[in-house]
């Protein structure tokens, strides 16, 4: 156990997972005082033999910028079967270069929408924050549009060129009613995918976002991350040996029955049970609610419930 950057006591854990299906494939149990990239390149090398060993045929590595590991891209991109999408650093030369870019180089994002209508549209709230923020004379940041555009682009300790995506945003900055002023936001990912458009890059990229659910759920969902034991190894067993429950879980939507004409339906009844979260999962699966009820003589159990 040691001080991690935010002066607090503890462990720094480094979690891989397998986005299909939420697994954990790697889990490493670090001091508190390591820096989030140390040993990735080392497990992630691991990971990529254990989904070769499992038939996946395609592996696609992403991570933010802590974990794009300049000295491990040309040996990914040479095997042929990965790809990788990772954050680039923000730096002033980055910035410099998409400014100095022309305008035709920039593309309109336009995200698509969450969900389809299935009847009618319906009616937006009122967004009281937003009217809050603005009668009171708050600072206000407004999303205006987001742009992404690409160049090639060859980090330092690598020899190959690969795709650098850069996305900005443009941001109104409000106060009251009046617009003060414009600004630009800028982010990078690095990639060797050079069939995909620079607008699935960015997608793909946030897809990856949901690796904080995942770590939401480890911490009080199987509660993986108390770290109960007084040192580093046995909190790292008793880390494995909790996620071990999650990894069921999602064992038990995969191990639902397709047979028949209803494939496509009982891969769309896989999906929730393999996202479920933990508590419900409990609740709903292992968990049978059972009532007692006491009579002369004898205690009765009846299932009220069950699956």
């Amino acid at each position: 156990m040691d001080i991690s950057y935010n002066g607090q006591w503890g462990y720094h854990p480094l979690l891989i997972s397998l986005d299909n299906t939420k697994e954990p494939l790697c889990l490493v149990n670090r001091s508190g005082n390591r820096p989030s990239h140390e040993q990735a390149d080392e497990y992630l090398d691991k990971a990529i033999v254990l989904c070769e060993r499992a038939g996946f045929q395609c592996i696609l590595l992403r991570g933010d910028t802590d974990f794009t590991q300049t000295w491990k891209l040309d040996e990914w991109d040479a095997r042929g079967n990965v790809t990788f999408i990772f954050g680039a650093d923000d730096t002033r030369a980055m910035e410099a270069r998409v400014q100095a870019a022309a305008a035709t180089d920039w593309r309109r994002l336009e995200r698509p929408a969450k969900y389809q209508v299935q009847t009618q549209e319906r009616q937006k709230p009122e967004n009281v924050k937003e009217r809050i923020v603005r009668e009171r004379g708050y600072t206000n940041f407004v999303l205006q549009w987001e742009e992404v555009a690409e160049f090639d682009y060859r980090p330092a300790r690598c020899k190959r060129t690969y795709r650098m995506i850069a996305f900005r945003k443009q941001i109104a900055v409000e106060k009251g009613q009046e617009v003060l002023f414009h600004q630009y936001r800028y982010f990078f990912y690095l990639t060797n995918d050079r069939t995909s458009t620079p607008e699935q890059i960015v997608f793909s990229a946030n897809g990856r976002c949901d690796q904080e659910n995942l770590i939401e759920q480890l911490k009080n969902g199987v509660k993986a991350m108390r770290n109960p034991l007084d040192n580093l190894h046995s909190n790292w067993a008793y880390l494995v040996m909790s996620n071990l429950a999650w990894s069921l879980k999602a064992w038990c939507g995969l191990l639902l029955p397709v047979t028949g004409g209803w494939d496509a339906r009982h891969e769309q009844e896989k999906r929730p049970l393999v996202r479920m979260e933990f508590k419900r999962f409990l609740g709903a699966i292992v968990r049978l609610p059972c009532q007692i009820v006491r009579t002369g003589r004898r205690i009765n159990g009846g299932i009220v419930s069950a699956v």
